[in-house]
């Protein structure tokens, strides 16, 4: 690989990303109903499809309290849940109060169980922070490798004007392109890790439509994401287990070999490295030593990040879990009727809520470690 790829390459980047181009691509994504996960710059206002989808936009500002927000948080996400609490406490508080059944227990119970869920819960919260906390320091070291390696790459790669004009304008743009190919890692990573396995999202394909990568081989119309029907939609919003689709679906489909799109750039850019350390337009040893570690780095973060993604919690805790809070708000409604009689109702939900909601959040953290991306 020489100087003229990289700069064939490059004119294919910028040719690529022109706003014709970018416009008519649009119509043709939206004409076969494709939803790209990157979305344009929203108005200041939220729309009511975003107020309830995540992640938050942190640049965002919010004068309300934030007892009072809704959006980012597990509420709509607990209305079923809470439906559900709200009828079965009503029932106990019903059967006790007019039949000659009275279902209202020792209080005991709540007691003992509520010392074990709170160590289920304290366990569940400590682990979806770290898997939060580890998304954060990859992609601050993602941030912070791409500038140096841009940086080196930059002002330490001579280019040969001495040599003549030709040359030194392919030395530049191959410099161009290769600061392209740490955009196009960061984008490919981001949709690698969201199980968005093809090449023409409107943010990826201007980046690497000049490559040869094995995705960009594969059928890419059976690799859109189909709309969803209203139903699904909105049984997504409000957590239903039923509506929600396996996020691997598209991988699992393909009949090609997508390959690693992240794994195939940091090749090109180690490629493009070692022609320079052959042309000699890089002749610092510290130099090519810090840019060949910055590379292994950024392999460093491709690798933690599937890690954080592929290792999520032992199934067996999490149904575990799941199951001792539902087994704990079930019987609650029992213990509390001899104390609160109708007040049963409305304590259980608000129990329910606070009880559900923490674990709600260990899913919600999990989601927020992967959109960090």
């Amino acid at each position: 690989m020489d100087s003229s790829d990289f700069a064939g390459s490059t004119t294919a980047t910028m040719s690529t990303g022109s706003p014709s181009v970018n416009v008519s691509r649009e119509a043709t994504w939206k004409a076969h109903g494709f939803h790209a996960s990157s979305r344009k710059p929203q108005p200041h206002h939220l729309e009511m499809e975003d107020y309830f989808a995540g992640p938050r936009d942190m640049a965002r500002h919010s004068k309300l309290p934030f007892f009072m927000r809704l959006h980012g948080s597990v509420l709509p996400k607990m209305l079923l849940p809470l439906l559900f609490i709200g009828g079965w406490a009503t029932a106990i508080t019903v059967i006790s109060k007019y039949t000659r059944v009275n279902l209202g227990i020792n209080s005991l119970l709540l007691t003992v169980l509520g010392f074990v869920v709170g160590l289920a819960l304290s366990f569940r919260s400590s682990t979806a922070y770290e898997r939060y906390n580890d998304g954060r320091k990859y992609w601050s070291q993602l941030m912070l490798t791409s500038r140096n390696l841009a940086r080196l790459i930059w002002v330490h790669v001579e280019e040969r004007h001495n040599v003549s004009e030709e040359v030194g304008k392919q030395d530049l743009l191959a410099k161009l392109s290769a600061l392209n190919l740490l955009n196009a890692f960061a984008v490919a990573l981001k949709h690698r890790l969201r199980f968005e396995p093809a090449i023409e999202y409107p943010d990826l394909e201007p980046l690497v439509a000049h490559l040869d990568l094995m995705a960009a081989t594969a059928d890419q119309a059976a690799l859109r994401k189909r709309k969803p029907t209203p139903w699904k939609s909105a049984g997504e919003y409000l957590g239903v287990s039923f509506a929600e689709s396996n996020p691997r679906k598209l991988l699992k489909r393909a009949n090609d070999n997508l390959g690693n799109p992240p794994l195939e750039i940091l090749t090109y850019l180690s490629s493009y490295m070692e022609h320079v350390f052959q042309e000699k337009t890089m002749t610092g040893p510290i130099h090519q030593t810090w840019a060949m570690n910055n590379i292994g780095s950024l392999a460093d973060v491709l690798t933690g990040t599937e890690r954080v993604l592929n290792t999520p919690l032992p199934i067996a805790y999490t149904i575990s879990i799941s199951q001792i809070t539902w087994a704990y708000v079930l019987v609650l409604p029992f213990q509390l009727y001899n104390y609160l009689d109708w007040v049963t109702i409305p304590g259980t939900m608000l129990a329910a809520y606070i009880i559900l909601g923490l674990s709600k959040m260990y899913v919600l953290s999990c989601t927020s470690a992967i959109h960090i991306y």
